[in-house]
């Protein structure tokens, strides 16, 4: 880590967030022959990571970046399917060892696995500066053109400066551009894990959405030993449920999840043992300015729903890297040039959000309609060609995004 009190930095590209869309985008720039400033608010991973589902679409490009072999051996479990299971009826069972291999499985891979093997990549240039532990709180200006950062004592000054730093962006909000928040899913998540006893040998990992306590629960395996659990409430409902206390809570729970009902009983305790996450979709008013450019949930935020979040960030950081390479080349850095970005990533975005609201209507929907309108809809999903090509949407996204490795020097 750098020693920065008072200091000041120089850099081709100063990307602000350490998450997987600013480290994957370093790496590829770093590749490319460039100086890259990484400026990272938390220390050392000192902050809670929830979002660790790959899709295949990630893992081919992390693989072929040469990060995905490293990550999985820091620990990861495969999940093979996905599964919707309502009343102990498996409703939806959806296969991934349908798709070719090597890529025919989820992974619930911790993020810090993946930052740590992207950092330790981008350690081996010396382009490369890495500030952790610094707040962006102002950016610099040059005539209406943002030129750097200044995050406390720490100065980068840089040709662009690339905002990855997640739904609640500093750098955007510095920008003066809004978010383009919506409440589409209409929802809140109420997370937490609970410490698994031990597998059986060989046994199969899914990821599962139960639907036998009226909330719908999202749960799947974390490595090493625990499970994710995320149970779903009507946008502000949790105050409704946290006024009768936690005993009511951990009761809810136990119905809404039979399978986890007495790890819940044993383990959830406090209030303290669960997180409220508020979910929303947005899509950034713009996402380049003058030597500005937004990606990841910094430039359009989704909801959990079909675990998109580190698929689209890896996809992201692929689709801007030749662009910053050819506008640094070219020594353009306006909006126009690095609105290309936009113009290129825009309608997978948009095609993402209209799947995930598509899925969010038809897993998570209350009501005597929706019941007895969702086992024929997963009937269509699982037995005829659409199935099949909507897991293929929501494990590749985009099948035409590459990585430019024709950009590439070392």
């Amino acid at each position: 880590m750098s020693e920065d009190t008072g200091r000041e930095a120089e850099a081709d590209v100063c990307v602000v967030g350490a998450g997987p869309a600013g480290l994957v985008l370093a790496l590829l720039l770093l590749k490319s022959g460039l100086r890259v400033a990484v400026v990272e608010r938390a220390r050392a991973h000192q902050r809670e990571f929830r979002g660790e589902i790959l899709q295949p679409g990630a893992m081919a490009l992390l693989d072929r970046l040469g990060v995905l072999s490293g990550a999985r051996t820091r620990g990861a479990h495969e999940h093979e399917r996905f599964r919707l299971v309502e009343g102990g009826r498996v409703l939806l069972d959806i296969d991934y060892r349908r798709l070719p291999a090597p890529y025919d499985h989820l992974l619930s891979l911790p993020q810090a696995h993946l930052l740590d093997e992207l950092l330790l990549h981008c350690e081996k240039f010396e382009g490369f500066a890495y500030f952790d532990g610094h707040r962006v709180g102002e950016l610099l200006q040059d005539g209406g053109r943002t030129t750097g950062v200044r995050a406390g004592t720490l100065t980068v000054r840089a040709a662009v400066v690339v905002g990855a730093d997640g739904r609640y962006s500093k750098v955007r909000r510095l920008a003066g551009i809004e978010a383009g928040r919506t409440e589409a899913f209409d929802l809140d998540v109420l997370w937490f894990k609970l410490k698994l006893p031990g597998r059986r040998p060989g046994e199969r990992r899914d990821v599962r959405v139960f639907r036998d306590g009226g909330n719908p629960v999202l749960a799947y395996d974390s490595y090493p030993d625990s499970a994710q659990i995320g149970w779903t409430l009507p946008h502000k409902g949790y105050q409704q449920v946290a006024v009768h206390g936690i005993d009511h809570i951990r009761e809810q729970l136990a119905a809404a999840i039979p399978p986890y009902a007495e790890l819940i009983r044993e383990q959830i305790r406090s209030t303290r043992d669960v997180t409220l996450l508020d979910v929303f979709s947005g899509r950034a008013d713009r996402w380049a300015a003058d030597g500005l450019v937004l990606i990841g949930d910094a430039a359009h935020t989704h909801s959990p729903i079909g675990a998109q979040g580190i698929n689209l960030a890896v996809q992201d950081a692929v689709v801007l890297h030749p662009i910053l390479v050819r506008a640094l080349a070219a020594g353009d850095t306006s909006a126009a040039r690095l609105g290309e970005f936009e113009t290129l990533r825009g309608p997978d975005i948009a095609a993402t959000m209209k799947l995930q609201g598509l899925q969010s209507k038809a897993m998570l929907s209350r009501g005597g309609l929706a019941a007895k309108i969702r086992p024929k809809l997963a009937a269509v999903v699982q037995r005829t060609p659409l199935g099949r090509k909507i897991l293929d949407r929501i494990a590749f996204g985009n099948r035409r995004v590459r990585i430019a490795e024709e950009c590439f020097t070392d």
